[in-house]
């Protein structure tokens, strides 16, 4: 399939960060032409009238289990909100409720202009939500998360031993990772050192290390999380990740939020990738990440909207606003800057995957993953002679996002999603969150 999109302002993200008015080609997966007023044949042609043409959106962490929990577990800290909500909710998930949570978080992100995401599914049944990934067609590094410690507060529901863990995520790994025309990537998610036992996480490193897989973990999100850490482990968090073996340009690393000068050096050194996600921080009061100082020595940081139940939107343009005002005030006006958060959502995105060569901007040769922006709203008004950055950080909304194109495949067109059933999402997801609860005693 050849599309062609006419009439475009395209924001590349090249290395230029070059904003073309122009036209762009998509033939099959990738991206095949860019230029002005393309002669080109095509089986389908797009005017978009003057519209922003973007890079997929990419979130490098979210909770697709948790989107079915959406105000379930409102107004309170992290490990409360984990132990008396949201672990009993998950431990309660069915195949059916997993794969309706999966999807319901989908059809939000492709409204949104998110085509990419890195996900935490939770202990069982995750092959359910790896077949929503791959029935909807978005671009996800996913996996089963892990929680083997027998004191870590868990409940019976989400319980399970060191071998068992290991051995599914393996198995799940060998059976579904690159599928999907490769669009499904399988990592390794404990969930935090608090849920996991030593021996596992060593193992998780080595096993990571041999197949050359993604680790998806949190770390520092909450000072009691910490404290809790330095008492079973004799040390902080990412001090503790670096003995283990898991720092590195392969962890994806969630909130890190209280870090202390050694560990700082220890992320920026190693490449671990850092993911910023500072609605959920705010919720839950964990605090506000440090991301301009770690920028500023040369962390790699990208941003994720975190779980539903937390945010409670997995939508990447609150994300961004939220990103670059809530530093303002502590560092002034010109700190997180709009272009620097558009990065943050784009290319590091693409980077902290590993896919900088073939996403997160619009280039000949890259995936054919877009959207479409439209700035003809009263909200975005005027458009002209405005930054495009501080239009798309500070001005649009997810509700601007006209189409979502993910390999190639218009997957939202004119805000109807076109791999997703709505009206049969919205029944059979209302159907399974009255299945969990009534099975968890939440009601």
């Amino acid at each position: 399939m050849r599309i062609l999109f006419k009439n475009a302002t395209l924001v590349t993200m090249n290395a230029q960060r070059d904003i073309l008015r122009g036209d762009l080609l998509v033939d099959g997966q990738h991206i095949a032409a860019i230029g002005d007023s393309l002669e080109q044949s095509a089986d389908q042609v797009i005017d978009v009238h003057g519209d922003l043409l973007i890079p997929g959106l990419i979130q490098t962490h979210v909770h697709l289990c948790q989107t079915l929990f959406r105000g379930q577990a409102d107004d309170l800290e992290l490990l409360d909100w984990l132990r008396q909500r949201i672990w009993p909710l998950e431990g309660g998930h069915d195949p059916d409720s997993l794969y309706d949570s999966a999807r319901l978080g989908i059809g939000e992100l492709f409204l949104g202009g998110t085509t990419t995401i890195v996900d935490m599914e939770t202990v069982h049944h995750t092959e359910w939500a790896f077949q929503a990934i791959l029935d909807s067609g978005i671009r996800a590094i996913s996996g089963k998360v892990m929680m083997d410690d027998p004191n870590g507060d868990l409940p019976a529901s989400l319980q399970e031993t060191t071998e068992a863990s290991l051995q599914e995520s393996v198995d799940l790994y060998e059976k579904f990772h690159g599928q999907g025309d490769g669009r499904l990537e399988v990592a390794f998610t404990p969930r935090f050192v608090i849920s996991c036992t030593d021996a596992l996480l060593r193992e998780v490193a080595a096993l990571a290390q041999a197949k050359q897989a993604f680790v998806h973990t949190h770390a520092s999100e909450n000072r009691a999380e910490i404290a809790v850490v330095e008492d079973i482990r004799g040390m902080r968090n990412v001090v503790y990740l670096e003995k283990v073996g898991l720092t590195g340009p392969r962890l994806l690393l969630a909130h890190c939020i209280w870090l202390d000068e050694k560990e700082k050096d220890i992320l920026v050194r190693s490449k671990t990738r850092i993911v910023h996600c500072p609605s959920s921080n705010l919720k839950l009061a964990s605090g506000l990440a440090p991301v301009p100082e770690l920028l500023r020595r040369g962390a790699e940081v990208s941003l994720g909207a975190d779980g539903a139940p937390c945010n409670n939107n997995l939508d990447a343009f609150r994300e961004m606003r939220v990103a670059a005002l809530v530093q303002k005030p502590l560092f002034g006006p010109t700190v997180m800057p709009a272009q620097t958060v558009f990065e943050l959502a784009t290319v590091a995105g693409a980077r902290a995957i590993g896919h900088g060569h073939d996403l997160g901007s619009l280039e000949i040769g890259k995936k054919a993953d877009l959207a479409v922006v439209s700035l003809e709203g009263l909200h975005t008004w005027p458009r002209h002679h405005v930054d495009i950055y501080a239009q798309l950080v500070y001005q649009a909304t997810a509700a601007d996002v006209r189409l979502t194109m993910v390999d190639g495949k218009i997957v939202m067109r004119d805000r109807q999603l076109l791999t997703l059933d709505v009206d049969e999402l919205k029944t059979s997801s209302t159907r399974s969150l009255q299945r969990v609860l009534r099975r968890t005693g939440l009601v």
